[in-house]
């Protein structure tokens, strides 16, 4: 892979997609920052090279207007309130709200997303396992919605049309509820057809529940893989990124602390597109696939994921400075799916 593929400095963007970028039914608050269009004038031999058509350099998202920042979301685990039962087992409970918004996804680019309280991804429900789940559902979109869960649970408690509940028709309710099991890394999506579709607008989110015994103290954060199909054809995506904004860890690296233990929950989203990958530079991680297991899988810097696949990954980095981290597939990173690891210490 060439040097020049992935420029920390100029925020890379492909020229065609991101000039050719159709906002369907979204009322964009400025127009998008990108420079040198979607041609090819003006460039001599080859193309632009390693300073080619880019997003402009520096620019960032309005994150008071989305109502969200994704450094908060790396660390924001959202373990709802308790109480104790009369058996002596815990409730956790979660009110969770659905609403149409709209998202300005890279500079200048907003998109229409339906969200699970006002953020893409949702929040990240945490628990421990054996406990007992309550997830209050409000449906405030103007559209019907579901909140399906990865895990054990009855077929009633599944958020699928025509069983239980059924489909949450707008401005109705319907309350889930399920035990912690298994432990692991899990996530959360709407069911409501057409499926890709709602998935695509941003209706998901992680879901971990903590082994009984926990795991050994770490600098935790969580990275759900996603995209954007902004001309809405279905094919493809024009943005990509984690935890939904294009480059932000970029222009906000990710600050850790060298020989400390970090701990990413890593879930792949991405409609659209059959895989996603991860890779670290200058490092490697022990792989715990779903995170049902104790033990890792595999010691590697790199892996790929289909849809709904998740894992946790654990490393400790060796030397300070900015280590980047991408996905191993050219288009994904140069169109968002980038950023940095600032080590320190």
């Amino acid at each position: 892979m060439a040097a020049s593929t992935f420029t920390r400095g100029a925020l890379l963007s492909a020229a065609a997609g991101a000039g050719a970028l159709v906002l369907a039914g979204a009322a964009a608050s400025r127009a998008p920052a990108i420079a040198g269009e979607a041609t090819h004038a003006g460039m001599k031999g080859h193309g632009g090279g390693a300073d080619g058509p880019t997003f402009r350099q520096g620019g960032v998202v309005d994150h008071r207007a989305n109502g969200f920042n994704p450094t908060e979301i790396l660390r924001d685990f959202d373990w709802g309130t308790t109480r104790r039962l009369g058996n002596g087992r815990t409730l956790r409970e979660w009110t969770v709200v659905a609403a149409d918004k709209d998202i300005e996804v890279a500079p200048g680019v907003v998109y229409p997303a339906w969200t699970y309280n006002g953020r893409v991804p949702g929040p990240t429900l945490r628990c421990r396992e054996g406990e007992s789940l309550r997830v209050r559902f409000v449906n405030g979109s103007a559209h019907p919605h579901t909140m399906h869960f990865h895990g054990f649970h009855t077929a009633e408690m599944d958020g699928v049309a025509g069983i239980g509940a059924g489909l949450i028709q707008p401005g109705k309710s319907t309350v889930y509820e399920f035990d912690a099991d298994p432990f692991g890394l899990h996530l959360y999506h709407c069911h409501a057809g057409p499926l890709a579709e709602h998935i695509a607008r941003g209706m998901y989110g992680a879901f971990i529940i903590d082994p009984r015994k926990g795991r050994a103290e770490a600098d935790e954060m969580v990275m759900v893989m996603n995209g954007f199909n902004t001309n809405f054809d279905a094919q493809g995506n024009q943005i990509y990124a984690v935890n939904t904004i294009a480059f932000h860890h970029v222009n906000e690296p990710v600050r850790v602390a060298r020989g400390e233990l970090i701990r990413v929950y890593l879930v792949n989203i991405l409609e659209y597109d059959p895989i996603n990958s991860f890779h670290v530079h200058g490092n490697f991680f022990d792989y715990f696939p779903t995170g049902t297991r104790l033990e890792p899988s595999e010691f590697t810097d790199t892996v790929m994921l289909g849809q709904g696949q998740r894992g946790i990954l654990e490393m400790r980095f060796r030397t300070p400075g900015l280590h980047m981290f991408h996905a191993h597939k050219t288009e994904f990173a140069e169109l968002g799916w980038m950023g940095d690891f600032e080590v320190v210490g």
